[in-house]
Parts: C-alpha cells; structure tokens; sequence
C-alpha cells in the first residue's frame, strides 16, 4: 500500500490553503490523501497510545454543499490520488470514529478553536495531544500556502532528534530537496554531536544529502532561526509531557514554533520510521 497523508478539510479560505499545503507536500514526497469531510463537530481518532477525542470549530461544517467540490477541484488541479473518507463506524458514545493507518498527518495549528484565536504560537491542545500519541509525523501548516524548496532539520542530539534527522533525510530522498541542519551547542562539545551521528550510521547519508550543517556556538536561539531559508520545512523532534489542560513540548520545540513561520514536520515522542 502506497504512504498516504490523512487530511481533514474545512471548507473556508483558510482551509483552502491548508489543502494546498496538503497537496504540494504529497506531490514532493509521492504521497496519496485520504481527505475527510466532516459531519460531525466532534469524532474520535484510535491512535496506537491513546484515543483523541477531535472537537472541531464550527468552521468545518461550512456550506457542506460546496466542500467536496472545492476539495475535489483543488486535487484535480494538483494532479494528487486522493480518496474521501466515509465515516460508517461509531463508537459507543455514538461519536463517528477513525482508527487511523496513515503515513502522515495535516494539522492547522488548531482544528478546535475558532480561527480569529489562532496565532503564531499558538497550537491547539487537541494538535499536541495528537503530536503527542501518533506513530506518524504531523505537518502543521503556515497560515498561507507557499512551496518549500529546502528541508531544514533541527538536530539536538536527542533521540527524538535523531527520529527527526532520519524523517528528513528520508524526505529528501523521496523529494530530491537538498537538507540544511541545525545545532545550537549547549554544554558539550561540537564532537559530541558528530559521535552521534556517527553511533546511528548517519554520517554517510549526510555527507551526501546535507548541503550545510549549521552549528551554532555563540548566540541566542531564537536570534539564530534567522539563518532558517524563509522557504524550507521545518522538520523537528518533540517531546511532550502532561500538564494538565496543555500539553507542552520541549523548550526549543516551543520556541522553534513560536518563531518560524514555516510548515512543521514534526516527529512526536512515540514516531517510529
């Protein structure tokens, strides 16, 4: 079975370029859809560490007798195999229930509030809890459509750091878009992340697929995302724990989030390849 990317549609301007978004990043990595018109404000997701109950805003039930034809005629014009989701199976509070078996997920930032509340730096609770649970990457998408002709991929030394320098190495070869790293160091020394890459057998595949890795010794973090390409995804580990209402990710995650502009290829904790 083909990688497939799994798309819930809302049917506004704003939906609109998230769809592209959709589109242009399943045509850069050859990619189907699986798109899903809502009925419901509410369903359930099964993911493989946890179950996500999605509330979405009103927005995505707007003017249904237009949304499958607007979906349709932006993936026509993409030239994407796309399949509609059909929601037959319900859970026993009679909410319509999807168990995910995708490659990749879209997200807005937040598909639970209304989008007069949503800003840069602001991901929605139901958006981390999915990050948080999925085995798959989840692309959170800038606001207005734009082509990304680089991959920039955070690299920290962690382990969800390693998960995501292989997510975008494996974007790239699928792709062909050349990937830029980047390093803040942070108390150790510049040979330790490079025995990390060498410990994960990575070191080849960089040599060959890494244009420029940024190694940032000196500065502020959040000055240095400046040195980001205004039109590369962003691909990044995250690591979340439970805090109550929220589910906060790691320090540079938030940071990186609140900052740039890009679409975001996030590998959650539980993301395997």
């Amino acid at each position: 079975m083909p990688n497939q990317l799994f798309h819930i549609f809302r049917n506004s301007p704003q939906g609109r370029e998230t769809l592209l978004q959709s589109l242009y990043f399943c045509k850069a990595v050859e990619t189907s859809m699986v798109i899903y018109i809502p009925t419901h404000k509410k369903f359930l997701m099964y993911l493989e560490n946890g179950i996500v109950q999605v509330d979405l805003d009103k927005t995505y039930l707007a003017s249904p007798e237009t949304a499958i034809k607007h979906a349709v005629e932006l993936v026509k014009n993409m030239g994407i195999k796309a399949r509609f989701l059909e929601l037959e199976k319900y859970s026993p509070s009679k909410l319509p229930d999807i168990k995910p078996k995708f490659d990749f997920m879209c997200c807005p930032r937040s598909i639970s509030d209304l989008s007069s509340k949503i800003g840069l730096g602001y991901i929605g609770p139901r958006v981390r809890h999915i990050v948080n649970s999925a085995r798959f990457p989840i692309l959170l998408t800038s606001p207005a459509f734009k082509e990304w002709q680089n991959i920039a991929v955070f690299f920290g030394g962690s382990v969800n750091a390693v998960n995501a320098l292989h997510l975008g190495l494996r974007i790239s070869r699928i792709s062909g878009v050349p990937v830029e790293v980047f390093t803040q160091i942070e108390n150790v020394a510049r040979e330790s992340y490079e025995n990390i890459i060498e410990k994960n057998n990575l070191k080849k595949e960089i040599n060959h697929r890494v244009k420029k890795w940024h190694i940032f010794e000196r500065g502020n973090f959040e000055e240095n995302l400046y040195h980001v390409p205004h039109d590369a995804l962003v691909v990044v580990g995250a690591f979340g724990h439970n805090l109550l209402k929220d589910i906060v990710f790691g320090n540079k995650m938030e940071k990186i989030q609140s900052t740039l502009p890009n679409n975001l290829l996030i590998a959650g904790p539980n993301y395997t390849e």
